[in-house]
């Protein structure tokens, strides 16, 4: 990734946590939708943890892109197929968002394919802000919008289980494992589509 090394590593953190959560999640699951969703979440979290990598750190075209890339086009197509066998209406919103972002993912790597730094092909270990950037600025902007309203949407959602959470004990989800809580399901959603937000304003 391009901009601050500090930034990348700081994303770096917050989507490999994120990504670890979402493993965690999973594996307490009992087959079926949520698992699936959870195993899209921590593969979510754990590719933008590896493409937020500064730059500086480690360069890793010219295979790096491409193979993320290929990865979630096949993510994205899964996370489309059960959309059209319906399944509900919240159920459709989560494969119509886990597709978008595997989308994003594919835009990112496959800008970061092409992005070169402005002096010409170089190696490993170039500024940030020597390179040319890379993607195309409005389906960026499009992108950048998409995950500022879901960043909102999400910290919306988020606000009112805290408060439920903190004022009921042994209410709501109090029975659950801490693994399986709604409220960190969502705030690890949230914490991604920061991270997205993030890595879409360094492309």
């Amino acid at each position: 990734m391009h901009g601050p090394p500090l930034v990348g590593w700081l994303l770096v953190a917050l989507c490999a946590a994120t990504g670890s959560y979402c493993l965690l999640r999973m594996r307490g699951e009992p087959p079926g939708r949520m698992r699936r969703a959870a195993g899209a979440e921590a593969l979510m979290g754990w590719g933008m943890a590896v493409m937020a990598v500064p730059a500086t750190a480690l360069d890793p075209r010219p295979w790096g892109p491409p193979l993320l890339a290929a990865v979630f086009a096949v993510a994205a197509v899964r996370a489309l197929l059960p959309a059209w066998h319906g399944g509900g209406r919240t159920a459709l919103g989560h494969h119509l968002h886990h597709a978008v972002g595997a989308l994003a993912m594919v835009y990112m790597a496959l800008a970061m394919a092409v992005s070169a730094p402005a002096g010409g092909p170089g190696h490993a270990g170039h500024a940030a802000q020597g390179r040319v950037p890379g993607g195309v600025p409005a389906l960026t902007a499009v992108l950048l919008s998409y995950f500022a309203v879901y960043v909102v949407w999400s910290a919306t959602r988020l606000a009112p289980a805290g408060a439920a959470g903190a004022g009921g004990a042994g209410g709501g989800s109090g029975g659950l494992a801490w693994s399986r809580r709604p409220e960190l399901a969502d705030a690890c959603r949230l914490s991604m589509g920061i991270g997205m937000l993030a890595m879409l304003l360094t492309l």
